[in-house]
């Protein structure tokens, strides 16, 4: 009996490990927003939100008005539908553990009708926990959160209209 649960206890292991790591596999993205060679991914996450965009006045072009992205507001889903962050301006990611890491835009990929797919840098994390060194974040698969379609014009400057979306968020720390 005793070596028949420790069969199954291994094959458990065996099972779980090669799930996790089908789980945490690089996913396809297009070149512009490809993480380096050297970085593995350790988290995925659904983030589904809201964008808020605000009518403001296009620099250097007297007259020209466009909806400028004014922040994020999303909750990040693990592949259970565990709600395990959230997602917010700066651009900031914060785990549920308090850890938290923002980041600068490198690179992004058209989507047409929905915002584009992107690749951030990660500045240094702040806390420990899920996002600790966290390197790089991609956002790929997004539905929705395009810029307003509605006119945005001198008379309505700094009005705000908040956009549905939806995004995958693919956090990478560096291979040892």
């Amino acid at each position: 009996m005793h070596t028949k649960i420790t069969l199954l206890a291994g094959v458990a292991a065996l099972t779980l490990t090669a799930c996790s790591s089908m789980m945490m596999s690089t996913p396809d993205a297009p070149a512009a927003v490809t993480v380096p060679a050297g970085n593995k991914v350790v988290m995925k996450t659904v983030g589904i939100g809201e964008l808020t965009y605000q009518c403001r006045a296009k620099a250097n072009m007297a007259g020209a008005f466009e909806w400028v992205l004014a922040g994020p507001d999303a909750i990040l889903y693990d592949s259970n539908k565990m709600a395990v962050g959230k997602y917010y301006g700066g651009p900031t990611w914060e785990a549920n553990d308090g850890s938290k890491v923002t980041g600068k835009q490198l690179a992004v990929s058209p989507n047409p009708g929905s915002i584009p797919l992107q690749l951030v840098q990660a500045n240094p994390s702040m806390g420990k926990g899920a996002m600790a060194d966290i390197t790089y974040i991609q956002r790929l698969n997004t539905v929705g959160g395009a810029a307003p379609a509605s006119a945005c014009g001198a008379g309505n400057v700094g009005a705000k209209q908040i956009v549905k979306y939806q995004a995958d968020y693919v956090f990478y720390r560096a291979s040892m």
